[in-house]
């Protein structure tokens, strides 16, 4: 049997790890990777039991973004506006997931490769791996992952990176935003691990509901951002593990998450 083109793992907190896996086409998205990923996405949206998704690659790159033979191989407008649709609609389940999601990222991330980095809600990068958004180099504007890039780097930034279609490093994406942290080779699923489990160390509620609201005000005015922020905490401090949170502040011990979800459990 052929290898999956996405494979999926799952430990015992939670923690989900999907691997994009067409490594001899540098992970490329092609239209059934998408579709791979889509199908993992909802089916990961609708199950509670999920605390975080890890986002990796198998072989020498993240992912090398489309798959431009395949784009090539059938060039019609309705072809290409059904594909980027289709792209959209992945990146956008990213931030739609209750569970924060983080890329693991080695080797290259282009095009909609460095996309996809920009969309998980954290991102991890071996000291080894190069940014880009190289489309500009074969006379295509990458203009989705335009979208995501220029809401993690200053638009300055944003717009050289689209324009030159040159490579930054992973120590500059850090600096820039587009990665949370940079590690060693031999020291990157360590990194990854340290923050996977600060996440599931914390009450899935709140989690769940500080990454939408997170979101939600992002793309808003400020007068909205701040009444949807002051109703989603006032909801947030209603739950009982913010109220167990708060009361082992108060009395100086260390919160028991784990009697809270028992007793939710329970139903008591």
């Amino acid at each position: 049997m052929s290898e999956p083109l996405l494979r999926h793992d799952r430990d015992d907190r939670g923690v989900v790890t999907l691997t994009l896996n067409r490594p001899q086409a540098f992970n490329a998205l092609s239209a059934a990777m998408l579709t791979e990923l889509g199908h993992a996405f909802a089916g990961l949206a609708d199950d509670p039991a999920v605390r975080a998704v890890v986002l990796g690659a198998s072989g020498k790159a993240f992912c090398a973004g489309h798959d431009l033979k395949e784009m090539r191989a059938e060039p019609s407008l309705a072809y290409y506006q059904e594909l980027f649709a289709q792209c959209t609609e992945v990146m956008l389940s990213i931030q739609r997931l209750p569970a924060p999601v983080i890329a693991r990222v080695h080797g290259i991330a282009t095009a909609a490769g460095c996309q996809l980095v920009a969309m998980c809600d954290l991102a991890v990068a071996s000291a080894d791996a190069r940014f880009a958004t190289s489309g500009i180099n074969v006379g295509l504007f990458c203009a989705t992952p335009g979208v995501a890039l220029s809401r993690n780097v200053p638009r300055k930034a944003a717009f050289e990176m689209l324009v030159t279609g040159e490579f930054i490093s992973a120590p500059e994406a850090k600096a820039l935003g587009l990665v949370n942290r940079v590690a060693a080779p031999e020291a990157l699923d360590d990194e990854v691990e340290t923050i996977v489990a600060s996440i599931v160390a914390k009450p899935a509620v709140a989690v769940a509901m500080g990454k939408a609201l997170f979101y939600r005000q992002i793309e808003t005015g400020i007068d909205a951002a701040y009444a949807d922020a002051g109703t989603t905490m006032a909801c947030n401090m209603m739950d009982p593990s913010a109220l167990e949170g708060v009361l082992a502040f108060i009395e100086k011990r260390p919160p028991d998450y784990g009697s809270v979800d028992k007793t939710a459990r329970s139903g008591h």
